[in-house]
């Protein structure tokens, strides 16, 4: 027998009671006390205006909604917190794992480019969303630096630290990540240079980068 709609509300109001749960709501025209999501929000609004304004032909209702799944699983896809403790395989919870429960965004299918703007409409679509994601990874990566920095105390990276590596060839919905695995610091003591170590489907690669290409995500200790 099915449960009558203010049963059903009830048993969730029990439920988040007994969880600890409660609700916090922003008064109306205040976005900006939403935090960090509105922040999240104020970006990709940005980046959509300057894409969309640019376009020389309006969207079809069907391009403009499959864009805006597109958009909504890239900002998913962001990193939000490491919770591996395996350094040779670190693992990064996102938003989409919270609502899908899987690892990962499949990447797209293909390249796009601008050309593909003028062919079909899924096409359109995934050249679209390959643009909003070079920049939003871009202006996301730099809120997060700007974040550790004024944040956090100025620490050297050290080895065995787990970074987020600045890659612009990155794949749409990949955030790849290293482990640092050796220092070289400058005359002052502050390290400037990095060795870095990544692996991908059981192949490992080691590099050099500078500093400014990574961003701390775990510190070994």
């Amino acid at each position: 027998m099915g449960m009558s709609k203010n049963q059903s509300e009830t048993n969730v109001q029990r439920y988040l009671h007994q969880a600890g749960c409660s609700w916090e709501f922003n008064p109306p025209h205040a976005s900006h006390m939403g935090g960090s999501w509105e922040r999240m929000i104020g970006l990709a609004r940005r980046i959509l205006d300057s894409m969309l304004l640019s376009q020389c032909s309006r969207l079809t209702h069907e391009v403009l909604c499959t864009l805006m799944a597109e958009v909504s699983a890239i900002m998913n896809s962001r990193p939000l917190v490491p919770v591996s403790n395996d350094p040779e395989d670190p693992f990064i919870l996102s938003p989409s794992m919270l609502l899908t429960q899987k690892v990962g965004v499949p990447p797209p299918p293909g390249d796009f480019t601008d050309k593909d703007l003028l062919t079909k409409q899924w096409r359109q679509v995934q050249a679209l969303a390959s643009n909003f994601w070079n920049r939003w990874s871009r202006e996301y990566l730099a809120t997060l630096q700007h974040r550790m920095k004024w944040t956090k105390s100025k620490r050297n990276l050290q080895e065995g630290d787990i970074v987020l590596l600045k890659d612009n060839q990155a794949a749409r919905n990949s955030w790849p990540m290293a482990i640092i695995t050796k220092t070289y610091p400058g005359e002052d003591g502050r390290v400037r240079k990095l060795e870095l170590k990544t692996t991908e489907q059981g192949h490992s690669k080691i590099f050099l980068r500078p500093i400014s290409e990574v961003i701390m995500l775990l510190t070994k200790d």
